[in-house]
């Protein structure tokens, strides 16, 4: 099962720093049948006006992992960590017992985001954050995983539950295949470009929710930059 979730139809907010698309319920938006996908429970693909973006505020009990679709993020936390995260690269903040950061757009452009919460799979554990780049060479024509919980994922930036999150970059033409284990959802949005999933079509920030599914062949018809979640 693959549900299309065109881009204009998802929830959303007009903050003017900041323009958000949600695709799960977050903040005003409410949607009973958009709670969360497995133990995904937030995906919101964010704008973010240059020289402004979020002041520091508190997260527990959450993994939240930040994709740079374009310009860059800045983030410093009460625990001291501060870097800068470019197009491209990602960052996970596992927000255990308590942590308080700012994620600021210092560019002179807008900012382009994913923001992905992952549910843990225990909670209590002390706070962590760490950014890593994964130059896109490493990633062209194929999935690369970025961070991951799972075990045999030694390369990417460790997150606590057990799910995963991976990109791809692909040319015009190019396809990558990614495997579904028994009993895991995903959920893919192209950060770019327009492909086709197993006969599905989708352009950017679109979401797939899929269910259901062995085999992912994903085709693309331009240009394109793909996201995806694995998830129980």
């Amino acid at each position: 099962m693959i549900e299309l979730r065109p881009h204009l139809e998802l929830g959303g907010a007009q903050h003017g720093w900041l323009d958000a698309r949600h695709h799960f319920s977050f903040a005003s938006y409410y949607d009973p049948k958009r709670m969360g996908w497995g133990a995904l429970r937030v995906w919101n693909d964010d704008t973010i006006a240059a020289h402004t973006g979020f002041p520091p505020h508190p997260h527990r009990d959450m993994e939240i992992i930040t994709y740079v679709r374009k310009g860059a993020i800045t983030h410093k936390d009460n625990l001291g960590n501060q870097g800068r995260t470019a197009a491209g690269d990602v960052q996970v903040m596992s927000a255990g017992t308590g942590i308080t950061h700012s994620e600021l757009n210092e560019e002179g452009e807008p900012t382009q985001i994913f923001q992905i919460w992952i549910m843990p799979d225990e909670k209590g554990l002390p706070p962590a954050w760490g950014s890593k780049p994964f130059p896109k060479v490493e990633r062209s024509g194929s999935f690369v995983t970025l961070a991951s919980g799972l075990s045999g994922d030694a390369d990417a930036l460790p997150i606590r539950a057990n799910a995963r999150v991976v990109a791809a970059s692909l040319a015009a033409g190019q396809s990558a295949e990614y495997h579904i284990a028994a009993g895991r959802k995903v959920y893919l949005v192209p950060a770019s470009g327009r492909i086709e999933v197993n006969g599905v079509l989708a352009a950017t920030g679109d979401g797939l929710a899929i269910d259901d599914e062995v085999l992912l062949r994903v085709s693309a018809q331009e240009d394109s930059e793909i996201v995806l979640v694995d998830v129980t």
